[in-house]
């Protein structure tokens, strides 16, 4: 779940209270438990490790597949709307019989993947005009050009730029240019040592070398040591993922001549106008990054830029290209940086690609079929029984004074809520998609999105707009929009069970929204008020007291530590720790209040308490693979599923209690070091 991002929802049937004339027979009959006890690890103790105690049956027994790099709960119902949405594309590229419609659309774009046989024959092809245009840039006076004529087809640069909502003025959209460039995941992997970090560096220069041969490069493994050069260069002068989440550090307005005076060496007036943004000022998110770009590109051969550009341009086109280069790409990409062991079948990346493209028309389809309108309403119900605990927690915070308290409610109010599908889908009309033209089409998706970013500014911002499509199972806050939002396939088992008893949704779906609604007021998220807008609202004593108990949960996420010689970065995962850890104490408290005083019954030998729990804990079982987890570890806001659980439950007071836990249990968290902040 996330943010921004989570880049990360739910049916709501009994997760509201009872009305008064069923209670009655609520009490006679009672609800299925609504946990797998198949995958608890009995020989665990809940009060040493409850992660392990509610799945560790299942992490024991269960292997990730082939083609994973890793495997939960997530990814089970990734699965099964997969396999919902692989029955609305095939049967739309079986039916070539309506020309120009949506599903016509879906059904060539998949029909153009699936024909291996003539992307085999076509070779590199495909691609062959975009690395004509590169053979001949000639100086740096033509960077410009074409570092806008790749964005245009979602080719990497060594920055980007985005249209969005001005997180000053979340009223308007603006130009936002953001560092890029970098083909490892992250600006560590160039420098941090060890043997694994040394091995990738190395199969990358192996990786880039192997594209550039087969594009035909003459001395390939020297254009790639180039490549890998530029880089290095780009990845020392790229602030971290931790400075990239302070939202007023990456906030820096400042007009076109500006721009030129801080770096004078790229052409921005001629780039600005080749990307069709006819704009006087912008946002540049890494002030220091783009000093030093000017002066890497220009001591940079055109040489060594030409075969970066090549490169990039090779990399996004390989997965669509003939096998020699889709292998190149798994080899690397797949096996190397995420330890997976074989690529996904053709289908499920077919289905990938279409769900990328055309997502809102194949959502569309996917919510006709497979989301009851009715769930809307339950839950909408259920994220007021959440704003409401949440309202009251604001009351309660001993911390917090009335000033802030009060700009705290204003902001709850201004909360809107998004379930399940769009209102307004995309209009594809203007979208072309050609029978056996697999790059070309997505060339032209990436044209018409890039088109449809560029032509929102100095137009009203459209409110409708969604950032996730329906068949996602995710969930997210914005905070220029001041929403939340929760897709269509997260609303099902295990996060909302319509035959469970309340506790556990409350804890499983509930404690998604508590989440959700507690980025609002995360440590980057509160830097925000309800109308979008990045402003300090908080008197310098609540910033403090706020940013005290946020320092402390950090320091209990960096003692954790997966893998040998590696730790959680508290600072990186704090917006989603906060989320995490206020979320589902939100959720306790909602569920608490929606029992009226009634006395749930014990099921399965759990107190309604203590279920409450075991759904929060369902819902993160996940094996990782070494690789992805080392990758997650530098480059995810979210921590390690274990950690989503235990470290959030040991901090609260309610959790304690429920299952007695004790000093020496390794749940245990002396009262003075628990945090709680919402």
């Amino acid at each position: 779940m996330h943010h921004t991002m989570i880049r990360a929802g739910l049916i709501a049937a009994l997760l509201i209270p009872f009305p008064a004339d069923a209670q009655s027979v609520a009490a006679e009959a009672t609800p299925e438990l609504g946990v797998d006890l198949s995958a608890f690890d009995r020989s665990v103790r809940p009060q040493d490790d409850f992660y392990r105690f509610v799945n560790g049956g299942w992490l024991a027994r269960t292997e990730i597949p082939a083609d994973r790099s890793n495997y939960g709960t997530f990814t089970e119902l990734d699965e099964r709307a997969e396999a919902a949405l692989r029955l609305i594309v095939e049967e739309a590229a079986a039916d070539r019989s309506a020309p120009s419609t949506d599903r016509s659309r879906i059904g060539a774009l998949y029909r153009s993947f699936m024909d291996s046989t003539r992307i085999e024959s076509l070779g590199i092809a495909p691609v062959r005009g975009q690395l004509d245009s590169l053979a001949a840039l000639a100086s740096h006076e033509k960077l410009s050009f074409e570092f806008a004529r790749l964005a245009r087809a979602g080719v990497q640069r060594p920055f980007s730029l985005n249209v969005s909502q001005d997180a000053r003025d979340a009223t308007r959209y603006t130009v936002y240019l953001s560092q890029s460039g970098l083909g490892l995941p992250d600006r560590d992997y160039y420098f941090r040592e060890g043997f694994e970090f040394a091995r990738t560096r190395g199969e990358y220069v192996d990786y880039i070398a192997t594209l550039l041969a087969l594009a035909g490069t003459p001395r390939p493994q020297t254009a790639a040591n180039r490549v890998m050069a530029l880089e290095t260069r780009l990845a020392e002068s790229s602030w971290t993922r931790v400075q990239n989440r302070d939202r007023n550090a990456t906030y820096n307005r400042m007009t076109v001549a500006e721009l030129e005076r801080l770096a004078p060496e790229f052409d921005w007036s001629g780039y600005l106008a080749a990307a069709g943004a006819d704009v006087d000022e912008v946002v540049v998110r890494q002030p220091s990054f783009f000093s030093a770009l000017d002066s890497i590109l220009a001591t940079t051969s055109v040489d060594a830029l030409r075969n970066y550009l090549t490169f990039k341009t090779l990399d996004a086109a390989a997965p669509y290209l003939s096998s020699e280069f889709a292998r190149a790409r798994f080899d690397f990409r797949g096996r190397v940086l995420a330890g997976t062991e074989r690529d996904r079948e053709r289908w499920k990346r077919g289905i990938s690609v279409v769900s990328g493209a055309v997502g809102d028309a194949l959502g569309r389809l996917y919510v006709e079929r497979h989301f009851r309108p009715e769930a809307k309403a339950r839950m909408e119900e259920l994220v007021a029984n959440l704003m409401e605990a949440f309202r009251r927690g604001i009351d309660a915070l001993e911390w917090m004074s009335p000033e802030t308290r009060a700009e705290a409610h204003a902001k709850l109010a201004s909360f809107s809520t998004k379930i399940g599908y769009p209102d307004e889908w995309e209009d594809y009309s203007a979208l072309e998609i050609r029978e056996g033209d697999l790059l070309g089409n997505l060339r032209r998706v990436s044209e018409f999105e890039y088109r449809d970013r560029i032509e929102r500014l100095g137009q009203p911002v459209d409110r409708e707009e969604w950032f996730m499509n329906p068949f996602t199972v995710n969930a997210y806050y914005s905070s220029t929009m001041n929403e939340i939002v929760f897709p269509a396939a997260i609303l099902q088992p295990p996060f909302f069970n319509v035959a469970a008893d309340d506790a556990v949704n409350y804890g499983a779906i509930g404690g998604v929204i508590g989440h959700e609604i507690s980025h609002g007021f995360d440590d980057q998220g509160r830097k925000s008020d309800g109308q979008g807008n990045l402003r300090d609202w908080w008197t310098e004593a609540d910033a403090t007291a706020f940013e005290e108990r946020a320092t402390r949960l950090g320091a209990q996420y960096d003692a954790f530590s997966p893998l040998e010689g590696m730790n959680v970065n508290g600072r990186l995962t704090m917006g989603e720790n906060i989320g995490d850890l206020s979320g589902l104490t939100v959720a306790y408290d909602a569920w608490r209040i929606s029992l009226e005083g009634r006395e749930p019954p014990v099921i399965e030998g759990f107190t309604d308490n203590q279920r409450f729990f075991l759904g929060w804990a369902q819902i993160w079982r996940r094996l990782y693979r070494d690789a992805e987890l080392r990758n997650r570890l530098l480059t995810d806001s979210h921590s390690p599923s274990e950690y989503r659980t235990n470290g959030v439950l040991r901090n609260m007071d309610a959790f304690i209690r429920a299952f007695d836990v004790q000093p020496g249990d390794g749940m245990w968290l002396p009262e003075d070091e628990r945090v709680e902040i919402w």
